[in-house]
Protein backbone atom coordinates (compact mmCIF):
# COMPACT_ATOMS: atom_id res chain seq x y z
CA UNK A 1 0.00 0.00 0.00
CA UNK A 2 2.10 2.64 -1.53
CA UNK A 3 1.79 6.58 0.49
CA UNK A 4 2.53 9.05 -2.19
CA UNK A 5 3.48 12.17 0.29
CA UNK A 6 6.49 13.43 2.20
CA UNK A 7 7.24 11.36 5.13
CA UNK A 8 9.96 13.69 6.71
CA UNK A 9 9.12 14.59 10.31
CA UNK A 10 6.98 12.03 12.00
CA UNK A 11 6.85 12.75 15.93
CA UNK A 12 5.28 10.55 18.46
CA UNK A 13 3.17 12.63 20.95
CA UNK A 14 1.50 11.05 24.16
CA UNK A 15 -1.99 10.33 23.67
CA UNK A 16 -2.78 10.94 27.40
CA UNK A 17 -1.77 14.80 27.54
CA UNK A 18 -4.01 17.49 26.18
CA UNK A 19 -1.76 19.80 26.47
CA UNK A 20 0.88 18.13 23.70
CA UNK A 21 -2.49 17.08 21.89
CA UNK A 22 -3.81 20.62 21.51
CA UNK A 23 0.53 22.30 20.79
CA UNK A 24 0.46 19.34 17.88
CA UNK A 25 -1.77 20.91 15.96
CA UNK A 26 0.62 24.23 15.46
CA UNK A 27 4.08 21.97 14.52
CA UNK A 28 5.43 21.91 10.87
CA UNK A 29 5.28 18.10 11.04
CA UNK A 30 4.27 15.99 8.38
CA UNK A 31 2.69 13.14 10.58
CA UNK A 32 2.04 12.29 14.19
CA UNK A 33 1.92 9.34 15.95
CA UNK A 34 -0.67 9.55 18.52
CA UNK A 35 1.06 7.31 21.30
CA UNK A 36 -1.05 5.09 23.49
CA UNK A 37 2.10 2.74 23.98
CA UNK A 38 5.48 3.40 25.44
CA UNK A 39 4.31 7.37 25.88
CA UNK A 40 1.66 6.35 28.43
CA UNK A 41 2.15 5.08 32.09
CA UNK A 42 0.09 2.24 33.08
CA UNK A 43 -2.27 4.29 35.25
CA UNK A 44 -3.50 6.17 32.10
CA UNK A 45 -3.70 3.27 29.26
CA UNK A 46 -7.37 3.07 29.67
CA UNK A 47 -7.97 6.93 30.18
CA UNK A 48 -5.90 8.10 27.09
CA UNK A 49 -8.16 6.08 24.75
CA UNK A 50 -10.81 8.85 25.43
CA UNK A 51 -8.52 11.51 26.11
CA UNK A 52 -7.25 10.80 22.30
CA UNK A 53 -10.52 10.25 20.62
CA UNK A 54 -11.65 13.95 21.89
CA UNK A 55 -8.55 15.53 20.57
CA UNK A 56 -8.94 13.85 17.11
CA UNK A 57 -12.52 14.70 16.90
CA UNK A 58 -11.92 17.84 17.46
CA UNK A 59 -9.59 17.85 15.08
CA UNK A 60 -6.95 20.82 13.46
CA UNK A 61 -4.24 18.71 12.51
CA UNK A 62 -4.28 20.31 8.90
CA UNK A 63 -2.27 17.85 6.42
CA UNK A 64 -0.34 15.92 8.92
CA UNK A 65 -0.76 12.42 8.61
CA UNK A 66 -2.50 10.93 11.67
CA UNK A 67 -1.38 7.47 13.42
CA UNK A 68 -2.04 5.64 16.08
CA UNK A 69 0.14 4.12 18.14
CA UNK A 70 -1.63 0.90 19.95
CA UNK A 71 0.11 -1.60 22.66
CA UNK A 72 0.82 -4.81 21.20
CA UNK A 73 -1.71 -7.40 21.31
CA UNK A 74 0.33 -9.31 23.86
CA UNK A 75 -0.70 -6.81 26.18
CA UNK A 76 -4.02 -6.33 28.21
CA UNK A 77 -4.91 -3.22 26.36
CA UNK A 78 -3.82 -3.79 23.13
CA UNK A 79 -7.26 -5.59 21.38
CA UNK A 80 -9.58 -2.83 23.07
CA UNK A 81 -6.91 -0.19 22.11
CA UNK A 82 -7.42 -1.29 18.26
CA UNK A 83 -10.97 -1.43 18.42
CA UNK A 84 -11.01 2.37 19.74
CA UNK A 85 -8.78 3.45 17.27
CA UNK A 86 -10.58 1.98 14.69
CA UNK A 87 -12.99 5.02 15.16
CA UNK A 88 -10.83 7.55 15.60
CA UNK A 89 -10.71 9.19 12.57
CA UNK A 90 -6.80 8.26 12.55
CA UNK A 91 -5.18 7.94 8.51
CA UNK A 92 -3.02 4.67 9.92
CA UNK A 93 -2.71 2.45 13.05
CA UNK A 94 0.87 1.12 14.06
CA UNK A 95 1.98 -2.24 15.64
CA UNK A 96 4.60 -2.33 17.75
CA UNK A 97 7.05 -5.16 18.00
CA UNK A 98 5.84 -6.39 14.29
CA UNK A 99 7.51 -9.73 14.15
CA UNK A 100 5.73 -11.77 11.19
CA UNK A 101 3.22 -11.07 9.09
CA UNK A 102 0.68 -12.46 11.66
CA UNK A 103 0.53 -9.87 13.61
CA UNK A 104 -1.05 -7.33 11.26
CA UNK A 105 -3.30 -9.85 9.98
CA UNK A 106 -4.44 -10.12 13.65
CA UNK A 107 -4.51 -6.30 13.67
CA UNK A 108 -6.62 -5.99 10.35
CA UNK A 109 -9.22 -8.53 11.33
CA UNK A 110 -9.77 -5.46 13.78
CA UNK A 111 -9.40 -2.38 12.05
CA UNK A 112 -10.63 -3.42 8.67
CA UNK A 113 -9.85 -1.27 5.69
CA UNK A 114 -7.41 1.26 7.55
CA UNK A 115 -3.81 1.72 6.78
CA UNK A 116 -1.36 -0.34 8.83
CA UNK A 117 2.28 0.86 10.31
CA UNK A 118 4.50 -2.07 11.95
CA UNK A 119 7.00 -1.47 14.53
CA UNK A 120 10.06 -2.96 13.49
CA UNK A 121 12.14 -3.56 16.45
CA UNK A 122 12.98 -7.12 17.17
CA UNK A 123 15.51 -9.08 15.94
CA UNK A 124 12.58 -11.55 13.99
CA UNK A 125 11.35 -8.53 12.42
CA UNK A 126 14.41 -7.71 10.66
CA UNK A 127 14.76 -11.37 9.82
CA UNK A 128 11.21 -10.98 8.02
CA UNK A 129 11.31 -7.79 6.97
CA UNK A 130 10.38 -9.06 3.68
CA UNK A 131 7.38 -10.51 4.46
CA UNK A 132 6.00 -8.03 6.73
CA UNK A 133 6.59 -5.43 3.87
CA UNK A 134 4.27 -7.31 1.34
CA UNK A 135 1.25 -7.01 3.63
CA UNK A 136 -1.43 -5.57 1.58
CA UNK A 137 -2.14 -3.38 4.46
CA UNK A 138 0.72 -2.11 5.38
CA UNK A 139 1.79 1.50 4.40
CA UNK A 140 4.91 2.08 5.99
CA UNK A 141 7.68 0.63 8.63
CA UNK A 142 8.70 2.75 11.26
CA UNK A 143 12.11 1.85 12.60
CA UNK A 144 12.27 1.12 16.25
CA UNK A 145 15.89 1.13 16.91
CA UNK A 146 16.12 1.68 20.77
CA UNK A 147 14.07 -1.88 21.26
CA UNK A 148 16.26 -2.97 18.71
CA UNK A 149 19.32 -1.95 20.45
CA UNK A 150 18.19 -3.62 23.32
CA UNK A 151 17.27 -6.79 21.88
CA UNK A 152 20.57 -6.67 20.18
CA UNK A 153 22.36 -6.06 23.30
CA UNK A 154 24.47 -3.38 21.55
CA UNK A 155 26.46 -0.10 22.81
CA UNK A 156 25.17 3.03 21.06
CA UNK A 157 27.97 4.40 18.74
CA UNK A 158 27.21 7.68 16.37
CA UNK A 159 27.90 6.10 13.39
CA UNK A 160 25.16 3.77 14.01
CA UNK A 161 27.10 0.03 12.96
CA UNK A 162 25.46 -2.29 15.09
CA UNK A 163 21.85 -1.42 13.87
CA UNK A 164 23.06 -1.33 9.75
CA UNK A 165 22.33 -5.08 9.39
CA UNK A 166 18.51 -4.29 10.75
CA UNK A 167 18.24 -0.69 9.28
CA UNK A 168 19.79 -2.16 6.10
CA UNK A 169 16.98 -5.58 5.79
CA UNK A 170 14.02 -3.14 6.33
CA UNK A 171 14.95 -0.22 3.67
CA UNK A 172 15.52 -3.35 1.03
CA UNK A 173 11.93 -4.94 1.83
CA UNK A 174 10.59 -1.33 2.43
CA UNK A 175 11.69 -0.25 -1.07
CA UNK A 176 11.33 -3.82 -2.40
CA UNK A 177 7.69 -3.62 -1.75
CA UNK A 178 6.88 -0.01 -2.39
CA UNK A 179 5.88 1.32 1.07
CA UNK A 180 7.41 3.88 3.01
CA UNK A 181 10.15 3.62 5.89
CA UNK A 182 10.97 6.11 8.60
CA UNK A 183 13.98 5.95 10.75
CA UNK A 184 14.30 5.86 14.33
CA UNK A 185 14.03 8.07 16.72
CA UNK A 186 17.83 10.28 18.07
CA UNK A 187 17.25 10.32 21.86
CA UNK A 188 19.34 13.22 22.99
CA UNK A 189 16.81 16.25 21.62
CA UNK A 190 19.14 18.69 22.85
CA UNK A 191 22.02 17.85 20.57
CA UNK A 192 21.19 19.59 17.34
CA UNK A 193 24.77 18.54 15.76
CA UNK A 194 24.43 14.80 16.90
CA UNK A 195 20.91 15.17 15.42
CA UNK A 196 21.82 16.54 12.12
CA UNK A 197 24.24 13.76 11.41
CA UNK A 198 21.82 10.55 11.84
CA UNK A 199 19.44 12.61 9.84
CA UNK A 200 21.73 13.08 6.85
CA UNK A 201 22.62 9.45 7.31
CA UNK A 202 19.01 8.37 7.03
CA UNK A 203 18.60 10.68 4.12
CA UNK A 204 21.25 8.60 2.07
CA UNK A 205 20.86 5.55 2.89
CA UNK A 206 17.22 5.94 1.57
CA UNK A 207 14.87 6.37 4.80
CA UNK A 208 11.94 8.77 3.90
CA UNK A 209 11.93 10.51 7.26
CA UNK A 210 12.74 10.22 10.70
CA UNK A 211 11.22 9.83 13.77
CA UNK A 212 10.83 12.41 16.74
CA UNK A 213 10.59 12.66 20.42
CA UNK A 214 10.75 16.28 20.95
CA UNK A 215 9.34 19.42 19.14
CA UNK A 216 12.71 20.81 18.92
CA UNK A 217 14.10 18.15 16.65
CA UNK A 218 11.60 19.28 13.90
CA UNK A 219 13.54 22.40 11.82
CA UNK A 220 16.64 20.00 11.32
CA UNK A 221 14.88 16.68 10.23
CA UNK A 222 12.48 18.88 7.59
CA UNK A 223 15.97 20.22 6.61
CA UNK A 224 17.59 17.21 6.03
CA UNK A 225 14.96 15.55 4.24
CA UNK A 226 13.88 18.49 1.88
CA UNK A 227 15.23 18.43 -1.67
CA UNK A 228 17.99 21.54 -1.24
CA UNK A 229 17.87 24.46 -3.27
CA UNK A 230 21.32 23.13 -5.12
CA UNK A 231 19.51 19.79 -5.83
CA UNK A 232 16.26 21.42 -7.16
CA UNK A 233 18.57 23.33 -9.71
CA UNK A 234 20.58 20.33 -10.73
CA UNK A 235 17.08 18.37 -11.02
CA UNK A 236 15.72 21.16 -13.56
CA UNK A 237 18.99 21.50 -15.75
CA UNK A 238 19.10 18.13 -15.84
CA UNK A 239 15.69 17.76 -17.04
CA UNK A 240 15.96 20.47 -19.16
CA UNK A 241 18.81 19.09 -21.09
CA UNK A 242 17.74 15.53 -21.49
CA UNK A 243 14.85 17.21 -22.99
CA UNK A 244 16.61 19.01 -25.39
CA UNK A 245 19.03 16.28 -26.71
CA UNK A 246 15.99 13.81 -26.79
CA UNK A 247 13.96 16.37 -29.25
CA UNK A 248 17.11 16.92 -31.77
CA UNK A 249 18.11 13.31 -31.48
CA UNK A 250 21.68 13.79 -31.54
CA UNK A 251 24.28 13.45 -29.04
CA UNK A 252 24.30 12.40 -25.02
CA UNK A 253 23.28 14.92 -22.54
CA UNK A 254 25.72 16.65 -20.33
CA UNK A 255 25.70 18.33 -17.17
CA UNK A 256 28.24 19.85 -15.00
CA UNK A 257 30.14 17.27 -16.47
CA UNK A 258 28.54 14.16 -15.85
CA UNK A 259 26.36 11.89 -18.20
CA UNK A 260 22.56 12.50 -17.86
CA UNK A 261 20.73 9.32 -18.17
CA UNK A 262 17.24 8.14 -18.39
CA UNK A 263 17.44 6.58 -14.28
CA UNK A 264 18.66 10.64 -13.57
CA UNK A 265 15.46 12.16 -15.28
CA UNK A 266 13.53 9.54 -13.13
CA UNK A 267 15.21 10.45 -10.03
CA UNK A 268 15.11 14.47 -10.91
CA UNK A 269 11.49 14.32 -11.26
CA UNK A 270 10.52 12.38 -8.13
CA UNK A 271 12.58 15.19 -6.21
CA UNK A 272 10.62 18.19 -8.23
CA UNK A 273 7.29 16.67 -7.30
CA UNK A 274 8.41 16.03 -3.65
CA UNK A 275 9.10 19.50 -3.58
CA UNK A 276 6.31 20.84 -4.82
CA UNK A 277 4.47 18.66 -2.58
CA UNK A 278 6.30 20.18 0.75
CA UNK A 279 5.47 23.36 -0.39
CA UNK A 280 1.38 22.41 -0.95
CA UNK A 281 1.55 21.09 2.62
CA UNK A 282 3.25 24.21 4.08
CA UNK A 283 0.47 25.81 2.62
CA UNK A 284 -2.04 23.99 4.71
Amino acid sequence: MALDRPLRSVLYIPGSKPRALDKARGLPVDAIIFDLEDAVSLEEKESARATLAEALAQGGYGTRLKIVRINGFDTAWGRDDAQAAKDMGADAILLPKVSAPADLDALAEITGDIPLWAMMETPLGMINAPAIAAHPKLQCMVMGTNDLAKELQTRFRPDRLPLQSGLGLCLLAAKAHGCAIVDGVYNAFKDDAGLQVECEQGRDMGFDGKTLIHPAQVEITNAAFSPSEAEIDLARRQIAAFEEVEASGQGVAVVDGRIVENLHIVTAREMLAKAEAIAEMAKG
